[in-house]
């Protein structure tokens, strides 16, 4: 019996690793292209260079991209923690009537693609006089449906007792949400700043429908536009998706415990 079971781990093993040698295959090879000199044959090793991405960087023009993707993507990451924060604590402790219809109605939101939404929400923004503003690249994604009920559910894991202490010692609703129930939701808070600023840094369609001075260019829609200027060289294409994609890589490495934490420990509760 115990010899079946080393068998089988070592057959999970070797699955396990076979998947992932394609998972990062893709990777590799962009990687190995990227450094390849102009000319060779992309994914050799001989007389690799780091010329790709000096050449990337300076005819993509990234850094005024990365500084408004950055910028979008942390205030749109800000107004989605504050927003689910609020309203997940909402939905998780007060008693009112409409409570799980309001959710209901939340989830149903995550349904609707965007894209449905692009005109009334252009509409909108064009009524407000939003159209090629920062505000049009952040208002439209401030609330979101996941992070609600992902705040809902961590906080229904959290024990009430908690909460039921801080009141004795004269806390209002605020000051628990604030010094009781965020801290120990930090790894819900962790996985919703990693889904948010990844989803809005890799953002192309915001960018191509709400803007066009070319001040307010994301680091996707420079990419796009890079990719169409040097569609012959693949060498600098591989290298300006891998400068595109290297923040959220190292955000992801670093919040990945939390992230991990924060996706095991939300649990469905009614």
């Amino acid at each position: 019996m115990g010899s079946i079971r080393n068998w089988w781990a070592l057959l999970s093993l070797i699955l396990l690793l076979v998947g992932a040698g394609l998972v990062l295959l893709p990777l590799a090879v962009v990687l190995a292209t990227s450094f390849s000199p102009p000319g060779a044959v992309a994914g050799t090793t001989s007389g690799w260079t780091l010329q790709n991405y000096q050449d990337a960087w300076a005819k993509g023009r990234f850094l005024l991209a990365f500084a408004n993707s950055a910028l979008v993507a942390l205030a749109v990451t800000a107004f989605q923690i504050v927003t689910s924060a609020l309203a997940g604590y909402a939905l998780a402790r007060l008693r009112f009537r409409g409570r799980k219809a309001i959710l209901l109605i939340i989830l149903a939101t995550l349904v609707i693609p965007f894209q449905m939404l692009v005109i009334p929400i252009f509409l909108v923004l064009k009524w407000g006089h939003l159209i090629n503003t920062y505000a049009a690249l952040i208002l439209p994604t401030a609330v979101n449906g996941f992070g609600i009920f992902l705040m809902t559910q961590y906080f229904q894991t959290i024990p009430v007792e908690l909460e039921e202490a801080a009141a004795i010692d004269g806390a209002n609703r605020l000051q628990i949400l604030g010094q009781v129930m965020l801290p120990l939701a930090r790894p819900a808070l962790v996985t919703l700043f990693l889904f948010t600023f990844i989803g809005e840094w890799n953002d192309l369609f915001k960018p191509l429908v709400f803007t066009t001075r070319p001040e307010l260019r994301t680091v996707q829609l420079a990419l796009a536009e890079f990719q169409e200027q040097f569609t012959n060289s693949w060498a600098l294409m591989m290298a300006a998706v891998v400068i595109a994609t290297l923040p959220i890589v190292v955000l992801f490495l670093l919040g990945q415990r939390q992230f991990i934490r924060g996706i095991a420990t939300t649990g469905i509760k009614n």
